[in-house]
């Protein structure tokens, strides 16, 4: 379908590029986390009018993980943060910026990466929240290599994590039965050279979308009050149909937009990841790129739609799993509230 002029061991690719320099950002650790309690689609048909089959069959999902009572989007970002440093021999003090994507943080302010990073004892580090929705990650992920690229950073923390259960609206069964909670991180470094770490991002956002996916309490625009609880404006609402559309198109826009303008067929891809939203989604998504089974990562059988969440748990599995490798072509993609949606090429390997 493409063609590619290759270039040493791999394609000439549609590098990034600062002035003179040809920095790379590559990802040297991953972890994920996942609360222990299980909730099962049989649990939700005695919350909610539902099924395992109706569940199952429209969306893909068998179960979801939920935090027990007490934990936070924090401390799930702590148990990431501390195992991206241990699996990347990384000391606390090396650490210089954490950047976490989610729309539930423990509170508006402070950001969830200061508690982190006192938690963890980065003393040297700075860092920020990310509010991109299920995009998040790849947002954080971009801004982070970056950082990297302009030869500032050298070690970066970007962490995608949500706790949903604590936006959902268990009488309402066109969400509650979607999300779970969970996230996953990664250490992002300078690549050994430039044909490994990220290569090439595509990122979107489209405002006109806003009414169709948004928790719409507890901002300026409806500041927390009896009425906003009673109206339940605190929890997440979404126009299903709406979202399934432009979902499929996005995510299957971007990917096969990046592929294109780096002259890259998709048969050459080793692993395509998307956002773990719904798995008629993804496979409507894959579809259109021309991926095949054996290429998409699917998870959302066991965690259901973590928002910021999803793409780093999956890249972490892979890892584990054995179906990433040092010179492996990933490509990465999402879609989320805002709209927003994009797509990442990473070639494995430090």
């Amino acid at each position: 379908m493409y063609h590619r002029k290759s270039v040493g061991r791999y394609p000439a690719w549609h590098y990034r590029t600062y002035g003179s320099s040809q920095l790379r950002a590559a990802i040297t650790a991953t972890s994920r986390y996942l609360p222990d309690h299980i909730m099962t689609n049989f649990e939700l048909e005695k919350m909610v009018s539902t099924s395992d089959e109706w569940i199952r069959t429209r969306t893909g999902i068998s179960e979801r993980r939920i935090v027990h009572k007490g934990q936070t989007t924090a401390d799930m970002s702590t148990n990431i943060a501390k195992e991206l440093l241990q699996r990347s021999n990384t000391d606390p003090e090396e650490v210089e910026v954490i950047i976490i994507a989610t729309v539930t943080p423990d509170m508006a302010t402070p950001a969830t990466a200061s508690l982190v990073q006192d938690r963890i004892g980065a003393i040297k580090a700075w860092g920020f929240d990310l509010s991109g929705a299920c995009t998040g990650f790849i947002y954080a992920l971009d801004t982070a290599s970056r950082m990297i690229e302009s030869g500032k950073y050298k070690k970066v923390m970007v962490i995608g994590v949500d706790t949903m259960s604590s936006v959902l609206d268990y009488s309402d069964r066109n969400t509650c039965v979607l999300f779970g909670d969970g996230g996953g991180g990664v250490m992002l470094e300078r690549a050994a050279d430039e044909e490994h770490g990220v290569l090439d991002s595509i990122l979107r956002t489209d405002g006109s979308g806003g009414d169709y996916l948004k928790i719409p309490g507890g901002g300026s625009l409806h500041p927390a009050s009896h009425d906003t609880v009673d109206k339940k404006l605190h929890y997440i609402t979404q126009d299903g149909r709406v979202v399934f559309k432009f979902a499929v198109k996005g995510m299957a826009d971007v990917s096969a937009q990046i592929l294109e303008q780096n002259g890259i067929a998709s048969s050459a891809v080793d692993l395509y990841i998307p956002h773990q939203a719904n798995k008629r989604i993804i496979d409507g998504a894959a579809e259109r790129c021309g991926f095949n089974e054996n290429q998409v990562f699917i998870n959302i059988d066991r965690y259901g739609n973590t928002t910021a969440g999803t793409i780093p748990i999956c890249i972490d599995e892979a890892v584990e799993f054995g179906r990433l490798q040092d010179g492996n072509l990933l490509l990465i993609a999402a879609f989320g509230a805002g709209f927003t949606w994009g797509s990442m090429l990473i070639r494995w390997g430090k």
